[in-house]
């Protein structure tokens, strides 16, 4: 299985950084997992209105959905999304593995969110909790959370 975090921006704290490449080698255990980083949509001003952030928002958007491949098993991450468990989340990643998905892509939006084409694109939306974490923080606790699903589906020493 390859599992996918598309993204959009780059990360500059080392902590951060350092983080997701240690779940990326324990990952390599279970899949192919890549971060794969698009860039961010600059934004002319540093009080946009509407529909400058509509405009952002979807023309990464654009760049997003073509990263997703068509047989795909796409997650949105969304505040609008479902809340899971780990041991919710191990069995979705099993069930798209069962169901004959190889791929699955979890998508991360820029500062503004992500635009409905991908979010209707979508298998599932997810939502990590009702709080709002910081893009960075968010990809370092995905990667985690991904780790511990293949943990808890080959009932691992971090299953629980």
């Amino acid at each position: 299985m390859r599992i996918n975090i598309i993204c959009i921006g780059k990360i500059k704290e080392k902590y951060f950084t350092d983080a997701i490449s240690e779940y990326a080698k324990r990952l390599t255990a279970f899949c192919k997992f890549a971060v794969v980083e698009l860039a961010e949509e600059k934004i002319r001003n540093n009080n946009p209105n509407g529909a400058e952030i509509s405009e952002v928002i979807e023309a990464e958007g654009e760049r997003i959905l073509k990263k997703i491949g068509a047989g795909d098993y796409a997650v949105a991450m969304c505040i609008e999304g479902k809340q899971l468990s780990s041991e919710e989340l191990s069995a979705m990643l099993d069930n798209a593995a069962i169901t004959g998905k190889s791929t699955v892509d979890f998508i991360i939006g820029g500062s503004y969110g992500l635009s409905n084409k991908v979010k209707n694109r979508a298998d599932f939306k997810l939502s990590m909790s009702k709080m709002t974490f910081p893009h960075q923080m968010a990809r370092m606790v995905l990667s985690e959370q991904i780790y511990r699903a293949f943990e808890i589906s080959t009932n691992g020493k971090y299953h629980k």
